[in-house]
């Protein structure tokens, strides 16, 4: 099965699973979720949670009903919930022996290349030190014009950032119905999110979700065309990952490629910047054994770029070997070229990364 498989999974936590319909916090349901995640952290499995419930917290310690409020109060009422959810979370999480980390992410977080990287990287190093990224859109300073308005393509975008293998979108329904009349009806596997897929959707939504299965189905498709299976599945009994791997009974949504090649034609296919690298002839044996581009092998540099810019890096004669993402601005690797990494802090007074052009970011040509 995917999960089994996935080395990285992201889980969407939706709204009517943190919450019941009196706007309570559903504590027992969330201990059995974490239950489930120290399972697969214990396959060494990297985990990120996606989780909604901020402005529906705030709201139930307020005693507000939601149709009353606007944008600007529910940011108000967000910034309440989330220290609400993000308690909630530590405490269920360190009682498994699990470290957590928040992470708020905004549109622009996603949709700016730089931002998107420095984002991946909080991830990883999120990863190395065995703690479990716990994300939500940062309610609190975004606009309706830079929303996402939804965790189903927040979770979506987070997979494609971080090159996820299984989306798990946990919601009140069983999956996609063919009709939504007959509950019974579960579409098993999607693989082409067409317009006979979408005349299947109702989109109504519960009383806290900002989404409804019509998010659901973009969300899929960020994740069909970045590499990554994604299941819409029924997260409202116990245990629900445990249940979802014993039965698979949810919808799944098949990639048209794997995260790897979705990445590499991402990164390859850019029209973007003209800035190059020259590289020396250790640095050219070294891309060529899968390393990342280090200072010490670059020999010059042209164009403006900064950090996150896709760039290429050529031979001295200026011959392509590879495309990738840089880690630094074209003024700051003029000023290392040439130099060791245990240089780059004395040179520029800091160190953020060792490697110009990290082997994850990176495509040999």
């Amino acid at each position: 099965m995917y999960i089994e498989k996935a080395k990285t999974i992201v889980i969407k936590i939706g709204s009517s699973n943190i919450v019941d319909n009196r706007g309570k916090l559903r504590e027992k349901w969330l201990n059995s979720l974490v239950k489930d995640l120290n399972v697969l952290a214990n396959k060494k499995k990297n985990i990120v949670i996606v989780s909604s419930g901020a402005i529906a917290l705030g709201l139930s310690y307020l005693k507000i009903n939601k149709k009353k409020i606007k944008l600007e109060m529910s940011q108000a009422i967000a910034s309440i919930g989330q220290i609400h959810l993000t308690n909630v979370y530590r405490k269920i999480f360190e009682k498994n022996k699990i470290k957590i980390g928040q992470i708020l992410i905004s549109l622009d977080d996603t949709e700016q290349r730089r931002r998107a990287l420095n984002a991946k990287r909080t991830f990883e190093n999120l990863f190395k030190l065995k703690a479990v990224p716990v994300v939500n859109e940062n309610d609190t300073t975004a606009t309706s014009e830079i929303k996402y308005g939804d965790n189903d393509r927040l979770a979506a975008r987070v997979a494609q950032i971080i090159s996820a293998d299984v989306l798990i979108n946990l919601s009140n329904v069983d999956g996609l119905y063919s009709n939504s009349s007959n509950k019974k009806n579960i579409i098993s596997e999607v693989k082409n999110i067409d317009d006979k897929v979408y005349s299947f959707v109702e989109n109504k939504k519960n009383n806290y979700g900002s989404g409804g299965m019509l998010t659901k189905l973009q969300a899929a498709k960020i994740c069909i065309n970045s590499g990554c299976y994604m299941a819409i599945a029924n997260g409202s009994k116990n245990n629900p990952i445990k249940t979802l791997i014993k039965n698979n009974k949810c919808t799944w949504f098949i990639p048209k490629v794997s995260s790897l090649h979705a990445r590499e034609k991402w990164i390859v296919s850019s029209i973007g910047n003209d800035g190059k690298i020259f590289i020396d002839d250790g640095a050219i044996k070294a891309l060529k054994n899968g390393k990342s581009l280090l200072p010490a092998g670059i020999i010059k540099i042209q164009g403006n770029f900064i950090k996150g810019d896709n760039i290429l890096i050529v031979d001295k004669n200026g011959n392509d070997c590879a495309r990738g993402l840089t880690s630094f601005s074209s003024i700051e690797i003029d000023k290392i070229k040439g130099l060791k990494t245990d240089q780059i802090e004395k040179v520029l007074g800091y160190a953020s990364k060792s490697e110009i052009v990290h082997r994850d970011d990176m495509v040999r040509l």
